[in-house]
């Protein structure tokens, strides 16, 4: 751990925030669009990671008009919000194969009961949630021994959140694999509902990906300390997580899970149809 601790030890770049406030933005205004007219209820904690991005970008904008001077309350407004917005998102995406697993009459392919699936994988990403985002604040004491421990509990508060993503993919491709080769009824029934659960899982899939690789580099960039390589190179957050987690918001608004209410709702209720077609498996 170094002695000279610095709240940033770079220069934050104002455009690279702006792009990123606008795209946040852009992208956050779709989703409750798409959740209030297709009544997906489930999505709101996605829709609030949303907002999370977009003002969390918007204090390192602030940020990068302080330099060197910079004020604590920026800092921990784009350090907490955009550290702990991949857990919100991973909320909703846990609840949506509940809702796969429930159109295919598949709970017996799931190797967890239906009933404690999304309490089993939303109480490990509260549980992230909150070591991550007091981990963060504490990070902002401005002294060794709070960086210290504000990255610890974030270390910890990641390890969680992989920890529960890699059980919840290996849940998914079990239950992909069993449906397979054992189609329900359901599904042989209804080829509606027999592109719908491929199209979504695959979503699930490359949401969870994006994810992923986000939270392995915040677990590198923590364990590195304050004066490590990744958190001295501002470039590094851009590509590692700014880009992957627009990505993510961009994915499910193309593959929005409306459809999935709509068919559990016995195909009554709007669908998002946005480009939909690129990932369906026919």
């Amino acid at each position: 751990m170094a002695n000279d601790f610095k709240l940033y030890r770079y220069d934050p770049s104002l455009a690279a925030a702006v792009i990123f406030v606008a795209l946040f933005v852009a992208v956050s205004i779709l989703h409750p669009y798409q959740l209030l007219r297709t009544r997906t209820w489930f999505f709101i904690p996605f829709v609030v990671g949303g907002f999370f991005e977009a003002i969390g970008y918007v204090g390192r904008a602030i940020g990068s008009q302080e330099t060197p001077n910079w004020s604590i309350g920026a800092f921990v407004l784009q350090s907490v919000l955009i550290l702990v917005a991949p857990a919100v998102f991973a909320a909703s995406i846990y609840m949506e194969l509940g809702r796969i697993i429930r159109l295919t009459d598949g709970a017996a392919f799931s190797l967890v009961r239906i009933n404690w699936l999304t309490k089993i994988f939303v109480g490990g990403d509260v549980l992230s949630f909150l070591m991550q985002s007091s981990g963060g604040g504490i990070m902002a004491g401005k002294s060794n021994s709070s960086m210290t421990t504000g990255e610890h509990i974030i270390i910890g508060g990641l390890l969680v959140q992989i920890i529960f993503f890699g059980f919840f993919v290996v849940v998914a491709l079990t239950f992909q694999t069993r449906m397979q080769k054992m189609p329900t009824s359901r599904v042989l029934a209804d080829v509606r509902i027999a592109s719908a659960w491929k199209k979504h899982i695959y979503a699930l899939y490359g949401g969870s990906c994006l994810i992923l690789i986000r939270s392995v580099f915040r677990l590198i960039e923590f364990a590195q300390g304050n004066d490590g390589y990744f958190i001295s190179h501002e470039w590094f957050l851009y590509v590692f997580d700014s880009i992957l987690m627009f990505g993510t918001m961009v994915l499910f608004a193309a593959v929005h899970p409306s459809e999935l209410n709509a068919l559990l709702n016995g195909g009554r209720g709007r669908v998002v149809r946005r480009a939909v077609s690129v990932y369906s498996l026919k």
